[in-house]
């Protein structure tokens, strides 16, 4: 099992470096570029939400933990943070028969992250949001 973790500010231009870190360890796996832009677009989508929501005006950090079990060759990566409490996952998902124009703004991101990766899971534990999100690589 492979394990690496950091922690930055939970800001917007920190999504870059957390991007980085991951696909670093991608890349050393050998990870299909098809997989690693799903998971470069859901960084984008996930820590962009915590950047942007989890601690209202003020700042705060937030860790990004990457495991890899190299027998069934499943990436997970990990979003925590001691922002306010929020589950993206019991958002309605957005209908996407409806035009741009007449759907409501929001939970498109989410959306997508549920679609493209294999598994996506949320826990609140001792004050802090754990949200993580599960990849064959």
């Amino acid at each position: 099992m492979i394990e690496k973790e950091m922690t930055v500010d939970a800001s917007v231009e920190n999504i870059t470096r957390v991007t980085e870190f991951i696909d670093e360890q991608l890349e050393l796996l050998e990870c299909s570029m098809k997989a690693q832009m799903q998971i470069d677009v859901a960084i984008d989508e996930l820590f962009g939400n915590i950047a942007y929501y989890a601690y209202g005006q003020g700042t705060g950090k937030a860790t990004v933990r990457f495991c890899f079990d190299e027998s069934s060759r499943r990436a997970s990566i990990t979003f925590i943070d001691s922002g306010v409490a929020y589950n993206p996952l019991e958002k309605e998902d957005p209908d996407v028969t409806l035009s741009a124009e007449e759907r409501e703004i929001g939970g498109l991101g989410i959306f997508l992250v549920k679609k493209t990766m294999d598994d996506v899971e949320y826990k609140r534990e001792n004050e802090y949001n754990i949200l993580t999100i599960y990849k064959q690589i």
